[in-house]
């Protein structure tokens, strides 16, 4: 039986359109621009906006006459930022992406040791992998460890991978000495195509593609990774198994805040 449709209060919502335009915006808006931005004529507007200023959700400049958020939009965002968890915004997401595609999902967090696994999916069809919440994944032999490399700041890997094996040293005198090629093919992978690709490796036969979604700092919070039998899972940067993995990951920095720039 499906679920009845909320009663839903649709001043909110025209409201909430004003307050969306604003979030929306680099910079103050005029009123005009603003009606225009939400669609909404200029005169039916401005009394929303007389109310959100009193709850203090926008303020209007007192030289420009443009509108802003306020102080208690601000407040509103530092609590959601504060109750954000990139686990809890990316698995509704990856389950759909694995009812979409038919193909294994994982989710991996940048840990102590490296990427590691902490949720998976299995695919409608055996996928014999060792790919279990607390795999640690291969830093440069994965997708998944790939999309970390490619998109963590630069030194972030060799201090992880020197801390991990107890070294107080200088990292880069590590495991990664001899590997900076490796790193940068990485990092242009992932800048031109939006996925890293596993083609049959670490396991023969299989193929993979990982993102990385960001937090609203622009740090990457958590890879989403698909991976299936490369008979039925195709290894082409354009597949739509590629595209859907771009845009899952892109939907999960959506969740968490981040506004490419």
């Amino acid at each position: 039986m499906q679920d009845k449709e909320q009663r839903a209060v649709q001043s909110i919502e025209v409201g909430g359109r004003l307050l969306l335009a604003l979030a929306n915006s680099p910079t103050p808006l005029s009123l005009r621009d603003l009606s225009s931005r939400s669609d909404l004529p200029a005169s039916r507007a401005h009394p929303y906006l007389v109310s959100f200023g009193k709850l203090g959700l926008i303020e209007q400049q007192s030289d420009t006459g443009h509108y802003a958020l306020g102080p208690a939009a601000l407040q509103l965002g530092l609590t959601c930022l504060h109750q954000l968890d990139p686990v809890r915004a990316a698995w509704p997401v990856a389950q759909r992406l694995a009812a979409a595609s038919g193909h294994a999902v994982a989710l991996a967090v940048w840990g102590n040791l490296g990427p590691t696994i902490i949720r998976m999916i299995e695919a409608r069809e055996a996928l014999h992998v060792a790919m279990r919440s607390g795999t640690v994944m291969s830093i440069l032999g994965t997708a998944t460890g790939r999309a970390f490399a490619g998109a963590l700041p630069p030194g972030r890997v060799e201090k992880t991978t020197a801390l991990a094996l107890g070294d107080s040293g200088d990292p880069r005198t590590l495991v990664f000495e001899g590997h900076s090629d490796a790193l940068r093919d990485a990092v242009a992978e992932l800048r031109e195509h939006g996925v890293t690709r596993a083609e049959g490796r670490p396991v023969p036969g299989v193929n993979a593609f990982s993102a990385p979604a960001f937090d609203h700092e622009g740090e990457p919070a958590i890879v989403i990774t698909a991976l299936g039998h490369q008979d039925r899972f195709s290894a082409a940067w354009d597949s739509d198994i590629a595209t859907a993995v771009r845009e899952a990951a892109a939907e999960v920095s959506n969740r968490l805040g981040w506004r490419p720039r």
